[in-house]
């Protein structure tokens, strides 16, 4: 007779309660584990969506008086002059509206402070495109100065203290005159995008940055593409496995890792010191941040190309294509649509980089948008830390809206990165 091993004879026979217990309290910790786990990322979820809608709230909130100009109107007579001094044409304007002015110079200035600086310029250029003729009378409205905007706005109170504000109880009271004549009036300031920076908060705007950016991305693009996909290429199709590769390898994932600053350093010495560039233009940053892009282009890449099937390569070997056909064929058509994915997200990263473009002064005052890669130019993260460091209470608004700007275009480009991928991926 055989002999039945003790585990056998004891598989079929009924467990004591006290392990029956031992199994039901290692399930239950087991579930209380597993409800714990899910809590920690509903918490975590939950906890950064907050965190992020503090962040855009505030940003939003702090921006909403930038995107509204507030303005005056004053009834201009059309001069017979053909160069007019405008600054005198405006005064005679708030004469017009306020007789005492005349009679009283204090209070002649304290009129025209309410008028932005630029407001001679501005009327200059309504009166010329409205074609009067001489000797007409005209409505213009003119933007007032930041103080003036801020009181309309409400960002300074009446209430407040004399000493603790910008503006005094008669320049209020003036003010108030006005608004009570329907001179005053709040519009969308599309001047916002259209205007180039200005020392003056109400006239200042993004123009110089966005162009200045759309050229930075330009060169980028047009170097740290072919380089980016061209090395991917190579390193993972054709170069030999060995310790220099290897090393390659090992560097272009270090590089990935590399602080932007030191990048901003490299342009500095290299497009700057040594071959004697033009300071604060597009070409320069371009070039910088297409160093500082391709470690992202290639890695991403590379990595799309890793995700192509060595089928597809073997079937194209195996109906007499060369290895070029195969890679330029068959292989990158696969592999495009992560691509385009690494490489607008690299894009992406570099239009939000800052650090490496204060290095090479692309955060000089420009007063007007560049035409050329070659002149002087500020981008969009550049232009908010110049109004960031800006003095005036006004720029507080601007540097909020300009933040909206550059969010919008970096949602922008991201989603196109995540269309793109969904158009064209395929599932092996």
């Amino acid at each position: 007779m055989t002999d039945i091993p003790a585990s056998s004879r004891l598989a079929g026979a009924p467990r004591s309660e006290s392990a029956v217990s031992d199994i039901r309290s290692g399930l239950s910790r087991r579930k209380s584990a597993q409800t714990r786990l899910k809590i920690y990322g509903i918490v975590a979820i939950v906890f950064a969506l907050t965190m992020l809608g503090i962040l855009v709230g505030s940003v939003v909130s702090t921006s909403i008086p930038a995107w509204t100009q507030t303005q005056v109107r004053l009834d201009v007579t059309v001069p017979d002059d053909e160069t007019p001094n405008y600054r005198s044409l405006v005064n005679d304007s708030l004469v017009a509206a306020f007789p005492q002015a005349e009679r009283d110079r204090a209070a002649l200035r304290r009129f025209t402070g309410i008028l932005s600086n630029g407001a001679q310029f501005w009327l200059r250029d309504e009166l010329q495109a409205s074609g009067a003729a001489p000797g007409s009378t005209v409505s213009i409205w003119l933007p007032v100065s930041d103080p003036f905007e801020q009181l309309y706005e409400g960002v300074i109170s009446p209430s407040t203290p004399e000493n603790r504000r910008p503006l005094n109880d008669q320049q209020i009271a003036d003010f108030q005159s006005l608004q009570q004549q329907d001179r005053i009036r709040s519009v969308f300031d599309w001047g916002l995008i259209t205007n180039a920076d200005s020392r003056f908060p109400e006239l200042a705007g993004l123009k110089g940055g966005l162009i200045g950016s759309a050229f930075l991305m330009l060169v980028c693009l047009c170097v740290s593409v072919p380089v980016g996909v061209g090395a991917a290429v190579y390193l993972e199709e054709f170069a030999p496995k060995n310790k220099f590769t290897d090393f390659i390898e090992i560097n272009v994932n270090n590089l990935a890792a590399v602080p932007s600053i030191v990048f901003g350093l490299l342009g500095l010495a290299l497009f700057l010191g040594f071959l004697g560039m033009p300071r604060s233009a597009p070409l320069v940053g371009g070039l910088v941040l297409a160093i500082m892009t391709l470690p992202t282009i290639i890695i991403t890449t590379r990595a799309a190309l890793k995700a192509v099937p060595p089928s597809i390569r073997e079937a194209a070997r195996g109906i007499g294509a060369s290895e070029m056909q195969v890679i330029a064929q068959h292989v990158l058509p696969l592999a495009l649509p992560g691509i385009l994915t690494g490489v607008i997200i690299g894009l992406a990263q570099a239009i939000g980089e800052t650090a490496p473009l204060l290095l090479i002064g692309m955060n000089a005052f420009v007063t007007s948008a560049p035409t050329s890669m070659l002149e002087a130019s500020t981008t969009l993260p550049t232009q908010i830390y110049i109004w960031f460091d800006s003095p005036e209470r006004g720029f507080v608004a601007r540097t909020s809206a300009a933040i909206c700007v550059l969010l919008i275009v970096l949602s922008v480009m991201n989603l196109f990165a995540i269309v793109l991928r969904r158009r064209f991926e395929r599932r092996w």
